[in-house]
């Protein structure tokens, strides 16, 4: 049976080879002869900020010992949670997410647990140091699965949240797997949470599911905003807050019906939608924060109902949103790329020359370089594809009027961004757009392309472990 050795004895061990008294090395770390004694000898337990100062003291990095902390004060006691809390705390300070991993595989068959592990991952969460917070929202999960409660339900949308990221296809699977607990929630993390699964479906084009989200959000938005105003109930009675006013979401609703309808091609529906969220006479309230959310809803639509009446065929309305988009070039970066985005789009559908038009716009366009880093689930999902989109759109510009150096500089772009974000139907595109120009690529373009299109089949061989087939 193998010994598993004790921090006890590397210390007893360190001492002796050192030459050190209990006293001396005491001194050296900051503790008194007592402690250090009472550690040797086995009679005292340590803390996680003792055995920092011992590591320190004993010139080893940070950390060194927490894998026999585990053992020795972890798996080999009764789990303490006095002792096991501010351990996790420093693992996920130092990143030793493997140390984070083994505590709680030891500890969480006791579902007595749960609720300090989960008080932990919040805390973590909110510190920003979502991978060690993962860990413990998926231990927590794992052990309350058969137990239909509000907080498994939480952990599952925590989890959701900290995974979706660039990857498209992982984003779906995500979003499938979190959908299913959306009803265990609190009626008002509902809200978000749909708004969330909708943002997100939104990016991966699933309108059939964006537009399934919006009406389950639209329709519980609806019944809380009129509990909220009915007579003698006060507003306390709401304790809990969504992340925007209760009347936003029945108009976010409305923006994504909108969106909907502008993908599948029906413009006039796709308006009436837009008047709706753009119309918002109905709203009781009427303080500061109100007053900008309306504002904001309002300046959607007037940008969308040029957009929906530019896509239908009515190029006569380019000037006036040309306009609209100079007026509003105090906007963020990420609202000028969908605007200008839609002019490239119906320059493409309908054969209009913008070039005065991408003049007008070229600093902007060269702004467009990086994917956005925020944390909103909006600008982190639906921008992103934006990003591939233009790229996309602006090379099909180019290249069908002989532009061939610009239309290949955005294709490259283009193709970079759609494979970041892992979405194939992009990344094909950009592959037929360039086989149909690609007598007119330059040499170094030819490279390029070639260059990256082995590194993405070298990356999918790797991913599906059958590189080894090729080496």
């Amino acid at each position: 049976m193998k010994h598993t050795p004790t921090i006890r004895a590397e210390l007893d061990r360190y001492l002796e080879q050192k030459g050190l008294s209990l006293a001396q090395f005491g001194q050296l770390a900051g503790m008194n002869r007592g402690i250090i004694s009472a550690i040797v000898s086995g009679n005292k337990s340590m803390s996680i900020n003792q055995l920092d100062l011992i590591t320190e003291a004993m010139c080893l990095p940070e950390g060194h010992f927490y894998d026999l902390f585990i053992e020795n004060y972890i798996i080999d006691h009764p789990p303490n949670m006095r002792r096991i809390e501010p351990f996790l705390y420093r693992c996920a300070e130092l990143d030793k997410l493997d140390a984070i991993r083994r505590v709680v595989g030891a500890i969480m068959d006791n579902l007595l647990y749960s609720p300090k592990l989960f008080e932990i991952a919040e805390e973590l969460l909110s510190q920003g140091k979502n991978a060690a917070a993962l860990l413990l929202y998926e231990g927590v999960a794992e052990a309350e699965k058969y137990q239909h409660s509000e907080r498994l339900a939480v952990c599952q949308y925590r989890i959701f949240t900290i995974q979706v990221g660039d990857d498209q296809s992982k984003n779906l699977s995500a979003a499938t797997i979190f959908e299913v607990f959306v009803e265990r929630l609190d009626e008002i993390d509902q809200l978000d949470a749909l708004k969330d699964l909708a943002n997100v479906y939104r990016s991966l084009r699933k309108w059939d599911k964006v537009d399934e989200m919006a009406r389950q959000m639209r329709a519980k938005a609806e019944i809380q905003y009129s509990l909220k105003h009915q007579e003698k109930r006060e507003l306390r009675d709401i304790e809990k807050r969504t992340r925007g006013p209760l009347f936003g979401y029945i108009a976010y609703a409305d923006l994504l019906y909108a969106s909907v309808c502008e993908a599948r091609g029906d413009y006039q529906q796709a308006l009436q939608y837009t008047y709706a969220y753009a119309d918002l006479e109905w709203v009781k309230e009427t303080d500061e924060d109100t007053r900008h959310w309306v504002n904001l809803f309002s300046q959607w639509a007037e940008g969308n109902i040029y957009v929906n009446k530019l896509l239908s065929g009515d190029v006569g309305v380019l000037p006036d949103y040309v306009e609209y988009i100079a007026a509003t070039s105090n906007a963020n970066e990420n609202e000028k790329l969908s605007k200008l985005l839609n002019i490239m789009i119906a320059a493409n559908r309908y054969q209009i020359n913008v070039d005065d038009v991408l003049s007008r716009f070229e600093m902007d366009i060269h702004s467009f370089a990086k994917l956005p880093t925020v944390a909103d689930m909006y600008t982190q999902q639906v921008i992103p594809d934006y990003f591939a989109w233009f790229g996309f759109e602006m090379a099909h510009y180019y290249l069908h009027r002989g532009k061939y150096t610009d239309g290949f500089k955005f294709l490259m772009n283009a193709m970079v961004k759609s494979h970041i974000i892992n979405n194939e139907t992009y990344f094909i595109n950009c592959i037929g757009l360039f086989m149909r120009f690609q007598d007119h690529a330059a040499p170094a373009i030819q490279m390029e392309f070639s260059d990256l299109i082995e590194k993405v089949w070298l990356s999918n061989v790797k991913e599906n472990n059958t590189v080894n087939h090729f080496e």
